[in-house]
């Protein structure tokens, strides 16, 4: 299914035989994790909803490709149709993003295909450009922002750190519309929705997960996981329904 494939990858929350997984973090702010991964067979798996922009490689053997791929608002169902497609990703940091591909043109699988140049090089702001590796990551990080390439609204970085900056409300949602392509509401209820479910897998209870993540009522718990992570509660915790 040509990109798409990878580009509902996310490596966070699978708990899906179809990938083998490997991830790292970095000391660059602008970077959340950096990730590989491997098919290993058919399947499907839930492209959760995420806050955040990401440039993934994808090599299935006979061409590579270079996606930048933006945030998503809902968790979304993907097939894996081919065996030993690798991927790469560098998971930017919710706020850091390309200018000339802004978040908000991203939005749900709206992914963008940087031009191939050679089999170990794309075209991107009109130079050619080596095509990173899981282990040069950073560098290849560390150019995007020395050439202005990859940046970060210190607004969005400071509300999200949990600071008060001294702008207007209406300002504040600007920024982070045009950080993040998101509301700031919906970055939150993404969080939470995660944070959720990291509990729920950790063997948290239901309900106790209900009460310290702040969601009204269990089905309101319930309602979120589905749309943001694509998985009841029940589901998340490997609970067997009756029956």
């Amino acid at each position: 299914m040509g990109h798409a494939e990878a580009g509902g990858y996310r490596t966070s929350g699978h708990r899906h035989m179809t990938f083998s997984i490997e991830e790292r973090a970095s000391d660059s702010p602008f970077i959340e994790r950096i990730w590989r991964a491997r098919t290993e067979s058919i399947g499907t798996l839930i492209s959760q909803a995420a806050t955040h922009c990401e440039m993934v490689v994808i090599n299935d053997g006979t061409q590579t490709q270079v996606i930048v791929r933006g945030p998503e608002t809902k968790a979304t169902p993907l097939p894996v149709q081919s065996v030993g497609v690798e991927y790469f990703g560098i998971t930017f940091a919710t706020g850091a993003f390309i200018p000339r591909l802004p978040p908000s043109a991203l939005v749900d699988h709206t992914d963008v295909n940087l031009p191939e140049a050679s089999n170990q090089s794309f075209w991107f702001d009109g130079a050619t450009w080596q095509i990173p590796t899981y282990e040069n990551a950073d560098t290849f990080v560390k150019r995007l922002i020395r050439e202005n390439l990859l940046v970060r609204d210190p607004v969005v970085e400071a509300v999200l750190a949990g600071r008060s900056p001294d702008v207007s409300t209406r300002s504040v949602q600007y920024r982070f519309l045009q950080a993040t392509g998101l509301t700031q509401s919906t970055i939150h209820q993404i969080k939470r929705a995660r944070q959720a479910a990291a509990l729920l897998a950790r063997g948290v209870s239901i309900l106790d997960v209900v009460h310290g993540v702040g969601y009204a009522d269990q089905p309101h718990l319930t309602r979120a996981l589905k749309r943001y992570v694509g998985q009841t509660p029940a589901q998340i915790a490997r609970v067997v329904p009756p029956g």
